[in-house]
């Protein structure tokens, strides 16, 4: 596809087909479901599927491009919230964004380090305002001070991958509770 040129309409319906069935095939079957079959279902050939979207990663960033909109959009918004509040909220939200589709957890973990990934930027905006949420925290003296930015993506991930093989309410507590312990010790607690 030429991207100077604006994709003619037949191309314009093959590719949100695509997206459609991409989004109910990895909501049934995860991430790593066969794409020829998300391709069957669209009514198109694979090569399609391939012309739109080059490998999995780049199916997956379209898919989850407005998602991920509207995530950003939560999480800047928390910024300008009480520390401890909206660092539980952004972790609850981002958990619940991952574990839409079974794997797509680890490809996130994997997206944030690889930069060629289509998901690496997406990524990148969800630990920075990780790491802008984790420095009010801790500024305001409601978080440990050796906690880090990275430690807040590293459980978001944890919490996600536990959500697909455990019940939503035991990885909510699980997190909960790693949140607990990052938090500042208080009198009387």
């Amino acid at each position: 596809m030429n991207p100077t040129r604006r994709p003619r309409a037949d191309g314009r319906r093959n590719r949100e087909r695509l997206l459609a069935e991409a989004d109910v095939t990895f909501r049934k079957r995860g991430v790593g479901a066969p794409l020829d079959g998300v391709a069957r279902r669209a009514g198109v050939a694979i090569g399609t599927l391939y012309g739109h979207f080059p490998d999995r990663r780049a199916l997956l960033g379209a898919l989850l491009r407005d998602r991920n909109e509207a995530l950003f959009d939560a999480g800047e918004k928390l910024t300008g919230q009480p520390p401890e509040a909206a660092l539980r909220r952004w972790v609850d939200l981002v958990v619940e964004h991952a574990a839409t589709y079974q794997g797509l957890a680890t490809m996130l973990a994997e997206g944030a380090d690889d930069e060629a990934s289509e998901l690496h930027t997406s990524c990148a905006r969800m630990t920075a305002i990780g790491e802008q949420l984790v420095a009010n925290a801790a500024g305001a003296g409601v978080l440990r001070p050796e906690v880090t930015g990275a430690d807040l993506w590293a459980l978001m991930n944890a919490g996600a991958w536990t959500r697909e093989h455990v019940s939503a309410d035991q990885a909510d507590r699980l997190v909960g509770y790693v949140i607990d312990g990052m938090l500042e010790a208080r009198p009387g607690s």
